[in-house]
């Protein structure tokens, strides 16, 4: 017995430093955010501030347009969460509910198409964006990755599960497909497409080599992209850089913290076949 209890102290304590480790990174940029410019200099560093200097996070707001890029942010991940989810939505319930010529074969390529990365299809995506005109547009920020084959497998997976006989016991009723995609499946799937919005969101959040192909003026700029262009106006106040550097980060992690398990549920949900 004082083996079992030996080794769950060990593993708790493995865990209470692992949990440290990643959670240190987070405090240095809080505590620096709050020093003066001479604490972030002093050597050796101290790791709690002498005086909590607030007063930085004003001074970074003045110094760059951060509700604009939130703003922009906000708009963006928005809309990239509303189209995501409804392309993920039909296009999942059309392979797994639908049946018409090729469909497998066509799923089969949605999912190879997995393996190619995304930096590959950034230049083709930008010539597009060009032509079209968008650049310097919401639209260029959000559109060319509305569809996502990850997303579409998850619910796809999901919507398999469901019973074929509710299926066809709705169209015996007389429900349309349409009906039953939007008064039953999608009510049901409601794990997975939290899920799925939680994590579109938190991409579109930090996006940031997208954005900085896409966009040229000040005002489109989102917040990874608008914290990239504050370094060169903070010079060498890093305290006012990593004031920056939370504004930004806070809100995302805050968000994640209280819906991990929202996400870790909707990933196995969507990722088991019943």
């Amino acid at each position: 017995m004082n083996r079992k209890y030996f080794l769950n102290f060990l593993k708790y304590m493995a865990l209470v430093l692992f949990a440290i480790i990643t959670l240190f990174p987070f405090y240095w940029m809080i505590a620096f955010s709050l020093k003066t410019s001479f604490e972030v200099i002093q050597i050796p560093p101290s790791l709690i501030p002498k005086s909590l200097k607030f007063e930085n996070y004003t001074i970074a707001f003045k110094m760059a347009p951060f509700v604009r890029y939130f703003i922009n942010t906000i708009i963006v991940t928005a809309l990239s969460i509303i189209f995501t989810v409804i392309i993920a939505i039909l296009s999942a319930f059309a392979f797994a509910n639908l049946e018409f010529k090729g469909r497998d074969l066509i799923f089969a390529i949605f999912l190879a198409s997995m393996m190619i990365p995304g930096e590959v299809l950034i230049v083709t995506n930008f010539k597009t964006i060009s032509k079209l005109g968008w650049i310097d547009t919401y639209r260029a920020l959000f559109i060319p990755y509305m569809a996502n084959v990850l997303y579409i497998y998850m619910l796809r997976e999901f919507f398999l599960t469901v019973p074929k006989q509710l299926y066809y016991a709705a169209k015996v009723d007389g429900a349309s497909d349409w009906k039953f995609l939007w008064s039953i499946l999608v009510p049901i799937a409601k794990p997975s497409i939290i899920t799925i919005c939680i994590l579109v969101g938190i991409n579109s959040w930090n996006a940031f080599l997208w954005p900085l192909l896409v966009t040229n003026s000040v005002d489109m700029r989102l917040v990874a992209n608008g914290l990239t262009a504050f370094q060169s106006d903070a010079g060498n106040s890093y305290e006012l850089l990593m004031a920056a550097s939370t504004i930004i980060t806070l809100p995302i992690v805050i968000i994640y913290i209280f819906l991990h398990k929202k996400i870790m549920s909707g990933i196995s949900i969507g990722g088991i076949k019943g």
